[in-house]
């Protein structure tokens, strides 16, 4: 890893744990300073390892850049082949997600009112467009339901996510979006190694 990644990647990493670190901090707040920090990961598309930006021909890979010892935040790149999307999904925790490279679109959709099964799921306005150097968030307390895709049929794209937990462990839901109907699952990575953020001995 270059020490142009090390530098980058690091920053916020160490900006991300003071961030966390404040007990006093409301969520509004810790979404506007991890959206502040996630505009300067992805204002340049220098510093993601190679490893970590390699797309599978079926599936969307989720590599782990970064997992917080305490389990108070997790850092993602999402690689998006050619065509590539997820169902209709939600996270249980707060997040946010800036695009790096390519473009991406994501599709909000209301909760489920809380004891009611059946019925599809609406939509919470139109089709947002992500590109590179933009970012948006979710959380239950906002909106936590989405889809989201590659916006190219003929390239990758990369989306970086920051979350407040370790998402490849949350046990989150996917929905039919036309009957609400919710199945469980636990993501996982496609990582089974995560980069080194500390440059060797000497280097600043």
């Amino acid at each position: 890893m270059s020490d142009d990644t090390q530098n980058k990647l690091l920053a916020f990493v160490g900006g991300m744990t003071r961030l966390v670190s404040r007990s006093d901090i409301a969520e509004g707040a810790l979404l506007d300073g991890a959206d502040e920090l996630m505009r300067t990961l992805v204002s340049s598309d220098d510093w993601l390892p190679d490893s970590m930006a390699v797309p599978h021909p079926q599936y969307y890979q989720q590599h782990l850049l970064y997992g917080d010892p305490l389990n108070r935040f997790s850092v993602i790149s999402f690689v998006w082949g050619p065509g590539q999307g997820t169902p209709v999904h939600d996270h249980q925790v707060w997040g946010v997600i800036g695009m790096l490279r390519g473009a991406e679109f994501n599709l909000h959709y209301e909760a489920p009112a809380v004891g009611v099964e059946g019925g599809a799921l609406a939509c919470s306005g139109r089709e947002q467009r992500l590109d590179p150097g933009r970012t948006t968030r979710v959380s239950p307390s906002i909106g936590d339901i989405h889809r989201v895709r590659n916006a190219y049929d003929d390239r990758v794209s990369i989306s970086i996510h920051v979350y407040g937990g370790n998402i490849g462990r949350v046990r989150r839901h996917v929905f039919d979006p036309t009957t609400g109907k919710a199945k469980e699952f636990i993501s996982g990575y496609s990582n089974a190694v995560v980069p080194n953020l500390w440059p060797p001995a000497g280097i600043r």
